[in-house]
């Protein structure tokens, strides 16, 4: 069969971009703000950040309003967005240590400095659908946070909340390894040139940092059910705002704003390579927009995992990690298969029609061989 033009092709497009605005609004219902969006679905909203690889709330808000809540196809839009913006400055050299506190634990020490702070999380409590959300109104949402702003300390509020952090307890004790002299630490921009493996660190972790949550965790899922050679602790995981700073034209220093990150320091134990040497400690890392504590904590498994490439692990090689947890890359490729692939086709339909009509031909070739042999 012959190739066969497709007539109508833009207008269906068209319409079909209708019927998705029709089946976002059919229902006639009061539109969401985005400011709504934002603060009620801030975890969605930071997810888009964190993988569109853009810091900016309301864009991420407006992206999840156009995707219908699709947060691969939100998160799709602002890196498509972020390819049309200048780029004017870099910041600089962002110290985590400077970090605004909101949440911050240690699986690894019941005492940490400042004490363990759970901050926003559902981490401990119960799964159990509220139904009550159903009936929720403005005047409900007002008298929560009139009680809730009474038990306020404001002078504890106004304090400092920095610390100091937990991998520094195992540092002053030489329990950490010391950092491979050997392993490539050059700064290089994903964003400005191609990732070539091995990556150096950087790399490795500006892609994880892009990559899509669920992704991240199949791989450090899998190492940590043997698959992989690392099963850490959460030495710390540290949630709050950072201030962010850029050096002007004249060369004076200015603070620019403040991002809200989530940060993760995973402590695993590395036996000792030579022997008779004493084992220690290593650190993997995990750093990501908005608050995503599951996503820096794989992060860090596989800032560890892939630390060491020769085990054979799926969880351990650099390529698999980065190019199979980049979500928007996956989502376009998987998505692609959906566009049109006829000529591809029509030429693997044929070549399989053509070898089942010679084998049909072949099999009639061999029938006759057998009569002509079975005459007298």
């Amino acid at each position: 069969m012959g190739y066969v033009a497709v007539k109508g092709g833009t207008d269906a497009i068209h319409n079909s971009h209708e019927l998705v605005e029709f089946y976002r609004l059919r229902d006639a219902v009061t539109p969401i703000d985005i400011k709504q969006i934002r603060s009620q679905l801030r975890l969605a909203v930071d997810k888009v950040m964190g993988e569109g690889g853009l810091y900016a709330p309301d864009y991420a808000a407006i992206a999840l309003k156009q995707a219908e809540g699709e947060v691969f196809e939100a998160a799709f839009i602002i890196r498509a967005f972020r390819t049309t913006l200048q780029r004017r400055f870099y910041s600089e050299t962002i110290n985590t240590r400077e970090l605004f506190i909101k949440r911050k634990i240690s699986a690894s020490f019941r005492e940490i400095p400042g004490g363990q702070i759970l901050g926003p999380t559902r981490d401990y409590t119960q799964r159990i659908l509220d139904t009550g959300k159903v009936e929720e109104t403005a005047e409900d949402i007002k008298k929560f946070l009139e009680v809730f702003e009474s038990k306020i300390d404001r002078e504890k509020l106004q304090s400092v909340k920095t610390y100091t952090k937990v991998i520094d307890l195992l540092r002053e004790e030489g329990l950490l390894k010391p950092i491979d002299k050997n392993e490539d630490r050059r700064l290089v921009d994903i964003t400005r040139e191609a990732i070539k493996f091995p990556a150096p660190r950087s790399a490795r972790l500006q892609m994880m940092a892009r990559a899509e949550t669920g992704g991240l965790m199949a791989m450090g899922y899998s190492s940590m059910r043997g698959f992989g050679s690392v099963h850490p602790t959460v030495g710390e995981l540290r949630y709050g705002h950072l201030p962010v700073r850029i050096k002007d034209p004249s060369g004076r220093i200015r603070y620019a704003g403040k991002i809200e990150i989530t940060e993760a320091e995973m402590v695993s134990s590395v036996s000792a390579a030579k022997k008779n040497a004493v084992p220690k400690f290593t650190i993997g890392y995990g750093l990501c927009f908005g608050q995503n504590d599951t996503k820096v904590i794989c992060m860090g498994i596989l800032d560890s995992t892939m630390r060491s490439p020769d085990t054979g692990s799926p969880a351990n090689d650099q390529e698999f990690v980065l190019y199979h947890t980049e979500g928007i890359e996956a989502m376009g490729f998987t998505n692609h298969l959906k566009l049109p692939h006829y000529v591809d086709f029509q030429s693997a339909l044929s070549n399989i029609r053509g070898a089942i009509e010679r084998n049909e031909q072949l099999k009639e070739g061999q029938k006759a061989e057998e009569v002509t042999f079975m005459q007298p």
